[in-house]
């Protein structure tokens, strides 16, 4: 339809379809810059994201209670692989508790199920269904850490926890919907909360949980680490994405002369 095509947010990895010419990328969600992957030709960023918060988003208070993990993610996102690693994470925090974003549904109590079968109590499980954005937002304040969904990473809801003060583990996996957490938490300079594997997710999370001063001074200072990154430098994404435009529209030129 256009001389000069490119795929952008949503989804970062390939569109599949020919008549897409370029993708818009960073260097952490492709690290090595290949494109055997691509249909289209990768086209890297600054920064991939362009985070704007919520108007009128609740401040970041203390989370009371037992330490808590939570997953606001959409619920699809939670593989098995997922939830075997979580299971362990409990296992080594004995006393924490999970939140977890699922409609009602019987998939709940499929994945009660599958936490019993490695002795972790319905108890410690809470879920959260749909919810006005406010009260998304407010659900932050009772998570200590938050955990990515793998192999499918979280994005903007990444930037949700962290402007809400809840830091994020990650694990970089080898495709770029796989390393969104690693291309945010980058930006922020919080590369010591990329785990390289599930081991090292399981210990990350733990260590985190246990340093809990530590914890609280990263809690207080996620919203002015964002508001003084690429994340939220609004004009200097647009200015990346005119030149990529403008560049990429002179090699057409250059291409049909």
């Amino acid at each position: 339809p256009a001389p000069v095509q490119i795929t952008y947010l949503a989804y970062c990895s390939t569109s599949g379809l020919e008549a897409i010419d370029y993708r818009f990328t960073d260097g952490q969600l492709d690290p090595l810059g290949k494109d055997e992957c691509y249909v289209e030709k990768s086209w890297g960023l600054r920064s991939y994201w362009c985070y704007a918060p919520p108007k009128d988003a609740p401040r970041i208070e203390r989370a009371p209670g037992p330490l808590t993990f939570g997953c606001l993610n959409n619920f699809c996102k939670i593989s098995d692989a997922t939830i075997a690693v979580w299971g362990k994470l409990l296992e080594r925090v004995p006393e924490s508790r999970l939140i977890l974003h699922a409609h009602a549904g019987t998939h709940r109590q499929e994945l009660l199920d599958q936490f019993a079968n490695i002795g972790i109590l319905a108890e410690r499980i809470e879920f959260a269904g749909f919810m006005p954005l406010a009260e998304y937002l407010a659900m932050y304040n009772r998570i200590d850490i938050a955990l990515d969904p793998f192999p499918y990473a979280g994005g903007t809801t990444t930037c949700d926890a962290l402007w809400m003060g809840v830091p994020v583990i990650t694990l970089a996996g080898k495709t770029a919907v796989a390393r969104a957490g690693c291309s945010i938490l980058s930006q922020i300079n919080l590369q010591e909360l990329i785990a390289e594997n599930a081991e090292e997710y399981i210990n990350k999370a733990a260590s985190v949980a246990a340093h809990k001063n530590a914890l609280k001074e990263l809690r207080v200072s996620l919203r002015e680490r964002m508001q003084h990154s690429p994340l939220m430098d609004a004009n200097a994404f647009a200015r990346d994405v005119e030149h990529a435009y403008r560049e990429m529209w002179n090699r057409w030129c250059g291409s049909n002369e």
